[in-house]
């Protein structure tokens, strides 16, 4: 334990962790106060695998049982984490080691045709039914857009999905596209408030088949399609096009041949709405354990490379938002409808995925609540007047679908 306490006292800075040694010793680390938590190890490896990767072993032992949390439960023992994590990450080893991932990553966001594939099925295939316990009753996937922090999930979905069809200044007749359309969601959206035509495309068997049931389901055959397929596959022109939460799978060496597809899929006086999590400062690492067992393949940018690879595609880059601290609101009520339906998740798999899934909801928000991770939305077009001068357009649309 010498080394593993070393590291703690200069961990944590807030709040105070207890870590109760596999002797049954505590060995208390902080100044006390909020947020506290105290863990009990069950193993001795532990010792040497947390010092040296405390990121991956954690969220492993949490998962395997060999890490149990006590006082405070797993969302208090990782608000201490979060609150603390930079004083982690700039001690000497961590460093070393998130430099030598950073210098590796794009080997592991290698998308290629066949490696996207098995990236979506490893996450979306696992089943609908445990999605649909603590999702929202249309079953978005992605951040929320919460006019008040108070707003039921339902109620931030629903203005998510109007702020983002606002921007993409739709009008009659439009060909829309959907990179990455989960469980068709938005698209179904689209074509309920807009006379168009929406074509959504997912790699995930299991979300294009209930997509496809639910064409039927809201009346909407004819004006909606759902194809199984990559978006590199596909052919064009749409003059509009939304990708909401898929750039994330697509990965720094992609991100050219993203856009330069996007120019290729758009008609001249078309424009694109792009959603995805970004992270605050430079270009970063994915942590090892949501890329093992969550997100293999994935990576949240930073704008900076973002906007290099679009400048380099010929698009223009239109209108750019920031959003904070939504995503953070929205998995915190995943979190709350995953825990009411815990048991039922246990039926369908077992108490070591109900671990890891909590982990990762309660992890995700704190990413967002006290780290560097936000959310971005870019517009962009191919031509400099497909768009009006000013933004209100926007706030017009926007109004006029969240009144209907």
């Amino acid at each position: 334990m010498k080394l593993l306490n070393k590291m703690m006292t200069r961990f944590v800075k807030v709040g105070q962790l207890t870590i109760i040694d596999a002797d049954g010793k505590p060995h208390v680390h902080g100044p006390g106060g909020e947020p506290s938590a105290t863990v009990r190890l069950m193993d001795k490896k532990l010792y040497r695998s947390l010092f040296f990767n405390p990121e991956l072993k954690a969220g492993e032992a949490y998962m395997d049982g060999t890490l149990i949390c006590e006082a405070g439960g797993i969302r208090e023992f990782l608000r201490v984490f979060a609150m603390n994590a930079s004083n982690l990450r700039g001690q000497g080893h961590q460093k070393r080691l998130r430099a030598f991932y950073k210098k590796v990553k794009r080997f592991h966001q290698s998308n290629t045709l066949i490696t996207a594939k098995q990236n979506v099925a490893h996450h979306y295939d696992i089943s609908n039914d445990m999605y649909k316990l603590f999702l929202d009753e249309d079953m978005q996937y992605s951040c929320g857009y919460y006019a008040d922090p108070s707003d039921s999930l339902e109620t931030a979905q629903r203005a998510k999905k109007a702020h983002v069809a606002a921007k993409l200044n739709i009008k009659p007749g439009n060909t829309v596209l959907d990179i990455g359309c989960g469980w068709g969601g938005l698209a179904l959206y689209i074509a309920e408030n807009f006379d168009v035509h929406v074509t959504g495309v997912t790699l995930s068997k299991e979300q294009h088949a209930l997509a496809t049931a639910r064409i039927a389901e809201r009346g909407l055959e004819g004006k909606v399609e759902f194809i199984l397929s990559d978006y590199r596959d596909l052919t064009g022109p749409y003059d509009r096009i939304v990708s909401y939460g898929m750039f994330e799978q697509v990965g720094v060496p992609h991100f050219l041949e993203f856009f330069t597809k996007v120019n290729d899929l758009m008609a001249d006086d078309g424009c694109m709405l792009l959603h995805s999590i970004g992270r605050r400062g430079q270009p970063g690492s994915t942590a090892r354990w949501i890329r093992k067992y969550i997100f293999p393949g994935g990576y949240s940018p930073a704008l900076s490379e973002t906007l290099a690879e679009i400048e380099k595609s010929g698009l223009w880059v239109t209108d750019i938002e920031i959003l904070r601290l939504h995503y953070a609101e929205t998995l915190l009520a995943w979190d709350e409808r995953f825990q009411k339906n815990r048991a039922q998740v246990a039926e369908m798999f077992d108490e070591r995925f109900c671990r890891m899934w909590e982990f990762y909801l309660i992890a995700s928000e704190f990413s967002f609540r006290y780290s560097k991770n936000m959310n971005f939305q870019i517009q962009l077009s191919k031509s400099v007047n497909a768009l009006p001068m000013t933004r209100d357009y926007m706030i017009e649309a926007e109004r006029k679908l969240n009144s209907a």
